[in-house]
């Protein structure tokens, strides 16, 4: 290039003298009504240039941001407006050996971009190295990756919320829904083509219509955050389907809107709460889609890799204990000040009612290992917002010590796996399962009663959306995920499943009849357990996946819910079964306790039977072969007679995890349990003069008795 070509390709970027001071607070791009405000957190960085381009995508102009303070670069803007397309370059050492890895010729996203508008482009320009180099990514790219990259977008925050109140469902009341936006939404034949798998599509009244009659009080959403398609799947014709891949934690992902705005996600919040409905966020704070040392420049990494990173010994190598090649490091105060930001953001700006951290374990972990009062755990239990929405920790990741169930601090519900595995073995026939399904049923008290924790910060659940969905649950005994393109390496092998004779769909009347009583037995004891219940998209009506028990990367039929099949007689009866266990729960408060249960003969809130109706003694419960359990939930205590309209109620549950017929008998005291609740399967199910029951193979009944 010559010396006249220089000089004209560095006036062209530096063309600007009408950019101010600005502010370092708020991150990111604000707009006051005047002009918009860039501020930009970078520790190591020398310099940091603002680009703008137009409309189609094309680079105008590169403004040097004038001021450095705190640690935060920023400028103001007095002629920028909603809807300016923007994007970063950040200048320092390229010296991976120290944890730095600044590259001026990458555009970068802000982390605080309120919008991101387009896809990403793989390309070798996205990555700061030359890829095929000998010294890997120790070299140094010199090619724009501009062309190949999203940009961010000026927001306008206004919006009319009107008479919109939060529903602000107490936790003992709360029933969760879990669902992906697109797998929800994109078959269902009475919402229009152009609004499936937005936004919009969640705020049709086929949608929400449809989670008011069902009785759940809640829907959690798979990511929304802006998150990126992995190269590699994108090169098998799949996608990343679930969402865990972010980008962009202030974001709502692109391909969720239908209108190109994010006042959509807004209406759609709007509308649940309209409807008594809360939305809460599953939330991936723990690392980013800029993968490893070879993984793409892409925001972070180009911006302050040694400030966002979590980095091992050799400050080359990231450390991984999410098993995505990164972790984000929440012991930096400018990482944490991120992610608080975010948190607050969608609460303040978007109204959402909590959220769901995937592996939490990580966002608790400090140097020395996780620690339930570490910095991030602590800031959001003391922030007067943050601790009064639900906060719900996915308490595992694969680093030393990952496994931390019931180790949160007060203020946390967490997903409990224990309550899904022995439910799932309870009901397979698994001996040896009563003491733990007892745990389990009464809230794990052994995993939460401390720090005066309450049963709600169980979340129970059977499936969700990592694993078979309940249908494929009783019908498959393996994993079947060739379509993932790994050779069925994928997804978890230790499902606790039963086919119950045949692989898969069949037409045998005996074997359907079976795998339809065990779908309902396994929603009974989640609908009628202690707890906060969990239900995942779908299985209300028997949704498949055909044995797939890991769709992360199928954003296509096998996992979006056919709604055509949820027409059907057999599915509508599932449906209905949910909803009166739904209304049960509702109805008796006995159910949905927010203290937990004691035992004893008298004062006790909660008994153990035997099938024959005497009481349980250490050696019924270490009976290897037990499979039957009455379980008596006594209504004469007097918070027990108000929760239940007055009256003094007492239920009797009867399980029969057994494949044959068994004879039971339900007592307490001069009780006598004769209304039937519930049971499966639906038959006219009555006691003899004697008042036994005989219970047919897999099943249960829920009993009423009046208490004196």
């Amino acid at each position: 290039m010559s010396r006249r070509r220089r000089e004209m390709a560095t006036r062209k970027w530096t063309q600007t003298s009408r950019v101010r001071e600005g502010r370092p607070y708020p991150l990111g791009a604000t707009w006051d009504g005047l002009g918009v405000n860039f501020a930009l957190y970078s520790r190591h960085a020398t310099r940091v240039e603002l680009c703008l381009f137009d409309a189609r995508g094309r680079e105008r102009e590169r403004i040097a941001l004038p001021e450095y303070t705190d640690e935060i670069w920023h400028g103001y803007l007095p002629d920028a407006r909603p809807g300016q397309r923007y994007g970063y370059r950040v200048h320092g050492p390229y010296a991976p050996e120290a944890g730095h890895r600044f590259n001026p010729n990458k555009l970068l996203l802000d982390p605080y971009a309120k919008q991101i508008v387009g896809e990403l482009k793989w390309a070798p320009h996205l990555f700061g190295y030359t890829i095929g180099h000998r010294d890997r990514d120790l070299s140094f790219d010199r090619r724009d990756s501009a062309a190949y990259m999203p940009r961010c977008a000026v927001v306008d925050p206004a919006f009319s919320w009107g008479n919109e109140r939060a529903p602000a469902t107490a936790w003992d009341h709360t029933v969760i829904y879990e669902a992906h936006v697109r797998g929800l939404t994109m078959r269902h034949p009475a919402i229009p083509v152009e609004d499936r798998g937005t936004f919009s599509a969640l705020r049709h009244d086929a949608m929400v219509d449809h989670l008011k009659h069902l009785g759940v009080t809640a829907i959690e959403l798979l990511p929304v955050h802006a998150f990126i398609d992995d190269q590699h799947l994108l090169e098998q014709g799949l996608r990343n389907y679930w969402g865990y891949n972010s980008i962009g934690f202030f974001a709502p992902h692109p391909r969720y809107l239908s209108l190109g705005t994010v006042a959509e996600f807004k209406q759609m919040v709007a509308r649940m709460h309209h409807a008594g409905l809360e939305v809460i966020l599953d939330v991936v704070y723990n690392h980013t889609a800029e993968g490893n040392e070879l993984g793409p420049t892409l925001s972070f990494k180009g911006i302050d890799n040694a400030s966002y990173y979590r980095l091992a010994d050799d400050r080359r190598f990231y450390i991984n204990d999410t098993g995505t090649g990164n972790t984000f490091d929440l012991t930096n105060a400018g990482a944490l000040r991120m992610v608080m930001d975010s948190l607050r953001y969608w609460v303040t700006e978007m109204r959402v009612d909590g959220f769901r951290f995937d592996l939490a374990t990580i966002l608790g972990r400090e140097k020395h290992g996780f620690d339930p009062s570490c910095s991030f755990l602590d800031a959001v239990r003391q922030d007067p917002l943050l601790s009064q929405v639900k906060l719900i920790a996915e308490p595992w990741d694969i680093g030393p010590g990952g496994y931390q169930l019931g180790a949160f601090a007060p203020g946390w519900a967490e997903w409990n796996d224990r309550f899904r595995d022995t439910a799932r073995a309870l009901w397979r026939g698994d001996g040896g399962q009563l003491p733990g399904f007892a745990a389990r049923f009464t809230g794990s008290a052994d995993l939460f009663d401390h720090h005066g924790r309450r049963p709600s910060a169980s979340i129970n659940f059977i499936t969700a959306h990592d694993g078979f969905t309940l249908h494929d649950l009783v019908s498959y005994a393996h994993k079947h995920n060739d379509a993932n393109g790994e050779q069925g390496r994928d997804g978890h092998g230790h499902n606790l499943s039963s086919n119950h004779g045949v692989e898969g769909e069949t037409d045998d009347p005996v074997i359907r009849s079976v795998r339809a009583r065990q779908m309902r037995n396994l929603l009974a004891t989640l609908l009628l357990s202690q707890g906060t219940p969990m239900l995942l998209a779908g299985d209300e009506f028997g949704h498949s996946q055909r044995g797939n028990n890991n769709v992360y990367c199928q954003d296509n039929e096998l996992a979006w819910i056919d709604w055509e099949r949820a027409g059907q007689p057999p599915a509508q009866a599932q449906a209905a079964f949910v909803r009166r266990l739904l209304a049960l729960r509702r109805r008796y408060g006995l159910l949905r306790r927010n203290r937990f249960l004691r035992e004893g003969d008298l004062a006790g809130d909660i008994h153990w039977l035997r099938p024959d109706g005497a009481p349980m003694q250490p050696a019924d419960w270490h009976d290897s072969e037990g499979r039957g359990l009455v379980i008596v939930l006594d209504g004469r205590s007097v918070d027990n007679a108000a929760s239940d309209t007055g009256r003094h109620l007492s239920l009797a549950l009867l399980i029969n995890a057994e494949a044959e017929p068994q004879p039971f008998r339900a007592t307490l005291h001069d009780a006598e349990f004769r209304k039937v609740l519930l049971q499966t399967p639906e038959v006219a199910l009555q006691p003899d003069e004697s008042g036994v029951w005989l219970m047919p193979a897999y099943s249960l009944c829920l009993l009423a008795a009046s208490s004196s």
